[in-house]
């Protein structure tokens, strides 16, 4: 679980020295506020009374003699679920244990029909269910009897002078606000409210708080564990602790989508001042980016990724587990295809993509992105944003590295959208540690988390595409139109290049690419000597603008024979690049957008 929220204000922070417990105030309290609270407590306990006697001229009412006392000695456990998987299995295991199961509405009828005998919530309560079920297991009686803490003596007897018999055993699950919200179709705002649980977040962490004498169980995976437990007759806190974990949590989680959903309903606005991310572990993984790191997947349960795509919710059909640098490798490589409209193939290799190609046969756009650089192609990552069928399936079992013409081209992932049957056999049949994914495209306008010591950053993603933008020629010569279509390709590409990020394209292909350089120049030399004889012509795509241009990046690109450039603009020698450009006849454009990647 993740919780962010804005900086505290001065009267945030007082707020928070009012909540300060009372306890922790005791010392300064006086005699005379202690008298005067000895009073109020006398007060209350005879307004505490007369409801009491109130509720018992009620229509729901039980002998005295039907409660269970704390002297009893008969074990309870209090059950109540909206999601009753197993509840049979459960309730059958805990009445075998001797324990009397008390239980609410639907449950204790399942309960019933599964022949577990039950004593209803309303028998203990001497209240009926009301308010259209909001309030069911508010009362004194439930929630003494969870609180109570066995080994403070005035608490049991606290407990025996009122009836109240003490619950050993709480089981609460929650109403699924969750599933509803995220439901298909829009959901009425009255229907969410009224699916926002009350009495069972109340009665989950009561029991959590207790746990050291209650065993509260919110998972209906741990019913055996719970059972066995019990069979033993031991007194594991390290168990109860887990389950005490894992209630707050639940809890937590819970509150984090109503908070979600509540609060865009309420503004919208995509930076609130405090926010918590959900994170459910997915798998463990064998170790982080390097060996000596420990690491771990955890995938996003908040709302706004309800089938919003992406790498996380993949399918793995086969090979090897992911390791952390396979899902940032694969995270890269189908962001960058999933951009393209046109059947696209791309190779990525640390993040950064080494080979784009876009053509109307599949096969061809392949080819052409291994050769843009097979040598960081060989162990990357290649990606498709259409179906894998046998055909495609085959060239990518026996295609050679065009270095030699003989070695197979090895990849640790391929992702697509989906496969046939047959390319599925067939990849499987490449390696046995070829991972093999199937994804859906992420979808636009998510929020971008990314962590730096301390705190987090956020911002939109970065979802822009050329139909979104304006090419602006300022240069004499304008593009022919597939010199711009060109310009448009290698500027698609480069968002996903790691900054100081330039790259070379023509006829929908990557021809060399330069990333990461702290220099932009440099990373110009990286793309042109990558790209070779083929940069004649080509189309050039800067990330940010050029500072420089006379004897720097962008003569030395017009010297090589690039035949237009498009750039952000923006430096305070635009100027010279226009003048450069315009000295070799070549295009430059500008697209005021700078696409930075760090």
């Amino acid at each position: 679980m993740l919780s962010l929220s804005a900086a505290r204000t001065p009267a945030a922070s007082a707020a928070k020295l009012s909540r300060v417990p009372s306890a922790a105030l005791h010392q300064k309290t006086t005699s005379a506020a202690y008298f005067s609270q000895k009073v109020q407590l006398n007060s209350l306990r005879s307004s505490c009374r007369a409801i009491k006697s109130m509720a018992d001229s009620q229509t729901i009412s039980s002998p005295k003699n039907e409660q269970q006392s704390p002297a009893s000695g008969k074990k309870q456990a209090l059950i109540s679920l909206s999601d009753k998987k197993d509840l049979a299995f459960l309730g059958t295991g805990l009445q075998q244990l001797g324990y009397t199961i008390v239980s609410t509405g639907g449950t204790a009828s399942a309960l019933e029909g599964s022949g577990v005998s039950v004593t209803k919530v309303e028998q203990l309560t001497h209240f009926p269910e009301m308010l259209d079920g909001r309030v069911k297991t508010l009362h004194p009686n439930i929630h003494g009897g969870i609180l109570a803490r066995r080994d403070q003596k005035h608490h049991m007897e606290a407990l025996s002078e009122h009836g109240i018999g003490s619950f050993e055993v709480v089981v609460v699950n929650l109403y699924p606000f969750y599933d509803k919200v995220t439901s298909t179709g829009d959901i009425e705002f009255e229907d969410g409210i009224e699916n926002i649980d009350i009495g069972g977040p109340a009665m989950i962490r009561a029991a959590a708080k207790n746990h050291k004498d209650v065993l509260i169980v919110v998972d209906t995976e741990d019913y055996p564990g719970l059972l066995e437990f019990l069979k033993g007759d031991q007194d594991d806190q390290q168990f109860r602790r887990k389950l005490a974990w894992k209630a707050f949590q639940h809890c937590a989680s819970y509150d984090s989508a109503v908070s979600e959903w509540l609060w865009k309903q309420t503004t919208g606005d995509k930076f609130p001042p405090r926010f918590t991310v959900p994170l459910e572990l997915k798998s463990s993984l064998r170790y982080g980016e390097n060996p000596h790191q420990n690491a771990a997947f955890y995938v996003d349960k908040s709302i706004s990724e309800v089938n919003a795509g992406g790498i996380a919710t993949a399918i793995q059909h086969h090979g090897k587990e992911m390791s952390y640098n396979n899902y940032l490798d694969a995270d890269a490589a189908w962001n960058c295809v999933s951009e393209f409209q046109n059947p696209t193939c791309v190779i990525v290799k640390h993040t950064n993509p080494c080979g784009v190609a876009s053509r109307g046969d599949i096969l061809e756009a392949y080819r052409l992105a291994v050769k843009a650089d097979p040598t960081s192609a060989f162990g990357g990552i290649v990606a498709f944003n259409i179906e894998v069928d046998e055909v495609l399936a085959k060239e990518i079992r026996e295609f050679r590295s065009p270095t030699d013409g003989e070695t197979r081209m090895f990849y640790e992932i391929v992702v697509a959208p989906k496969y046939t049957k047959k390319g599925l056999e067939i990849l499987r049949g490449k390696s046995k540690t070829l991972r093999i994914l199937e994804a859906k495209s992420n979808e636009k306008g998510k929020l971008s988390l990314r962590q730096v010591g301390g705190g987090w950053l956020a911002q939109d993603s970065d979802d822009l595409t050329p139909q979104d933008i304006q090419f602006k020629v300022v240069s004499d010569k304008s593009p022919a139109e597939s010199e711009l279509h060109d310009a448009e390709f290698a500027w698609l590409c480069v968002k996903h290049v790691k900054s100081n990020a330039i790259v070379i394209a023509k006829n929908n292909c990557m021809l060399g690419m330069g990333s990461g350089q702290p220099n932009r120049l440099e990373s110009l030399r990286i793309s042109m000597r990558k790209a070779g004889d083929e940069v004649k012509g080509a189309a050039l795509a800067s990330d940010a603008f050029f500072p420089f241009a006379w004897n720097d990046a962008v003569e030395e690109a017009c010297e090589a024979g690039i035949g237009v450039i498009a750039e952000p603009g923006g430096s305070i020698r635009d100027k010279d690049a226009i003048e450069c450009c315009n000295k070799y006849g070549v295009s430059l454009l500008f697209t005021n957008v700078r696409h930075f990647r760090h």
